[in-house]
């Protein structure tokens, strides 16, 4: 019998070697086979020797367990992705998950914050404290670019030039783009690099732009941690991520009349098609102002 743990770093390794995915995206792919690893090890058995029922099997249990549409197709692709290589590889005579399936992911409208909630959130963190700056400075440029919160904690100080108001970052495929940076977004970043970052490193050296307590690169858990913080702190219903904060931008820019294509471009999306979900948002809205107020609708 294939050794799984073999098989699954060979794959992993293709992933991250010749496909040249991003260690986060890697990462991800590498959960979901141990979920699958897991599913096989309970019925006594390994990945190779997994068929079709028992994929559609597994399938069919992520939903049960409560995984939405979105993240069982994601995990499906994974799947069906793994199989391939082991069977162009000749690992394996066939591919159990050659026309594997997922459950329709039927795709919601983003969610997003008012400008009035995103102005609470961003007045939550005291900037008269090292961190309280710091927290300013991270909210206030996330919602100024729109950035993916991973570019956001690996962003270097040398990637962002405050004097021209633009930051460059590297999104999904290591590509690279330019953003514009507002004057309030610059200004915090301006104070937090002068008064607190110095004082947060505590001596220590790194490329990266913000840290933590401990003076070491920040992490997006961590962030994620902060932001739900002052969430709730700002009495905000709604489930706040740093992802509703780059739907907030994108949506808030077209409502005032951005071109989608600039969007898109800030965004980093590859395909616009990704971006003109927000039109439907703006779409939605005027259904339900047009109903409220119209006196024949």
């Amino acid at each position: 019998m294939l050794s799984t743990h073999l098989l699954v770093d060979d794959y992993l390794n293709h992933l991250r070697v010749e496909r040249r995915l991003s260690p986060h995206t890697v990462e991800s792919y590498a959960r979901d086979l141990r979920m699958l690893a897991e599913y096989a090890a309970g019925r006594k058995r390994k990945l190779p020797s997994l068929d079709r029922h028992a994929l559609e099997a597994f399938v069919r249990e992520l939903m049960d367990r409560g995984f939405s549409p979105r993240s069982v197709a994601r995990v499906v692709a994974c799947v069906r992705g793994f199989y391939r290589f082991t069977t162009v590889e000749q690992r394996l005579p066939a591919n159990p998950a050659d026309d594997l399936r997922a459950p329709r992911a039927f795709p919601g409208l983003p969610k997003f914050l008012s400008v009035d909630e995103v102005d609470t959130l961003i007045l939550q963190p005291d900037p008269s404290t090292p961190l309280g700056l710091r927290d300013r400075a991270l909210i206030e440029l996330l919602y100024a670019t729109g950035m993916r919160v991973s570019e956001l904690v690996t962003l270097r100080s040398s990637d962002v030039n405050l004097p021209a108001g633009y930051l460059t970052c590297t999104g999904k495929g290591r590509k690279e783009r330019v953003v514009p940076i507002g004057d309030e977004a610059v200004a915090w970043v301006t104070r937090y690099q002068r008064e607190a970052r110095p004082g947060l490193l505590r001596g220590a050296s790194t490329p990266r732009l913000f840290v933590n307590a401990r003076g070491r690169p920040l992490s997006r858990i961590g962030f994620w941690k902060i932001l739900k913080g002052y969430a709730r702190k700002a009495g905000l219903r709604r489930d706040v991520s740093p992802h509703v904060l780059r739907h907030s931008f994108a949506t808030h820019l077209l409502e005032r009349g951005a071109d989608l294509r600039a969007i898109q471009m800030m965004l980093g999306h590859t395909d616009l098609s990704t971006t003109q979900i927000y039109t439907h948002v703006l779409e939605s809205r005027l259904r339900a102002l047009y109903d409220r107020f119209h006196p024949r609708a």
